[in-house]
């Protein structure tokens, strides 16, 4: 486990959002760090679901709980005193945010602003990582890949919701957790972190590309693309995971070195659009077809890419899954879920012990 084991063991680490699809990753890995991890979440989102399908329930502290209830979320802060914290917890599907924006609105913003508070009340707290998403640019629907310095916005619910975070947790980190108080006034690191679309084994949520993939082919159906040539930052779900978990150790080691936003993008060659997307998944199934629908859809980003020189500069981290890797790793995760489930668990571990043999 490389040099995370020696940060995160026994170490107390609160994940909000742990019932989700990074959320389970998330603490899978944290688990095999030897963590001490304290689960805040909502029920799982689907059936089926990782957190369940895993039994991750058994080796965490699982509390249920709404990141909205700020009195449930500070009393769960202060009995556990925390040492780490990774905020997951929102709604996370921007299709489903035009039909319900005022609770994305609450959970995303004033979700993030209520665990803020709770950390401000908790002296253990050492680093805090806020997930974002790539969604928080003001998209140009340019060529460029977005910066870390970059205008945040957002048209849709969602989006908005997810620049409101960044700024919320800039705000916090300038007025409550500043790098020149650090060791007088307070002693937590607070950071962002904004990945791509993030795809993997395990995810059943409505409306995304893969779950959607899956959904259909396992029922012998045609896959139904909504935006073909939409491009989006691909990303395998262990790059942004590792990249949390290494930005996490390092504001430790050095807090007021990485207290800013990060942002956690593919290799350029990831680039590729929904269609193409499809085909890879169609290749590495076997075998199945898609449909284009083409009725009115909601406004969605038509071109987004993330830079990540700078986690690759100050971080040394890189994406080291291509896309065609991604979907053949995704998909016959899948394959396996679908034909057995028969040490799912072990077959789980496995895949982030095989990108841990690819770090350098």
């Amino acid at each position: 486990m490389h040099n995370l084991e020696k940060i995160y063991r026994n170490k107390k680490v609160l994940v909000t959002g742990h019932t989700g699809f990074k959320g389970s990753w998330l603490i899978l890995w944290l688990h095999q760090l030897g963590a001490d991890i304290i689960g805040y979440s909502l029920e799982p989102p689907t059936k089926p679901n990782l957190f369940e399908s895993l039994n991750l329930q058994s080796k965490i502290t699982h509390i249920i709980g709404n990141v909205i209830d700020q009195k449930h979320l500070d009393s769960i802060v202060h009995q556990y005193q925390p040492e780490f914290v990774f905020h997951l917890a929102a709604q996370s599907i921007v299709r489903y945010s035009y039909k319900v924006p005022k609770l994305t609105m609450e959970t995303n913003i004033m979700g993030t602003v209520n665990l803020l508070e709770a950390l401000r009340k908790t002296e253990s707290v050492k680093a805090c990582l806020i997930i974002t998403s790539d969604k928080c640019y003001e998209n140009k629907e340019w060529i460029y890949s977005y910066r870390e310095v970059d205008t945040l916005g957002g048209n849709d619910p969602y989006s908005c919701s997810k620049a409101c975070a960044e700024l919320i947790t800039a705000s916090y980190r300038k007025s409550f957790f500043n790098k020149a108080d650090y060791e007088s006034s307070h002693s937590a690191a607070l950071s962002s972190v904004r990945a791509g679309n993030i795809i993997g084994g395990g995810d059943w949520a409505e409306d995304r590309i893969i779950p959607d993939c899956v959904k259909a082919l396992s029922m012998g159906m045609p896959i139904i693309i909504r935006n073909p040539s939409a491009i989006r930052p691909w990303l395998y779900i262990l790059d942004p995971i590792y990249g949390y978990l290494l930005l996490g150790a390092k504001m430790i080691a050095n807090s007021i070195d990485y207290c800013s936003a990060w942002n956690f993008g593919p290799q350029i060659n990831s680039k590729a659009t929904v269609e193409d997307l499809v085909n890879l998944v169609i290749k590495y199934w076997g075998n199945g077809s898609y449909k284009i629908d083409s009725s009115p859809q909601p406004l969605e980003a038509g071109l987004l890419q993330l830079d990540s020189t700078k986690a690759g500069t100050f971080l040394g981290w890189k994406s080291l899954i291509g896309i065609d890797e991604a979907i053949k790793r995704t998909i016959e995760w899948y394959r396996h879920y679908y034909s057995s489930k028969e040490k799912l668990y072990e077959k789980t571990v496995n895949e982030i012990h095989e990108y841990l043999s690819q770090i350098n």
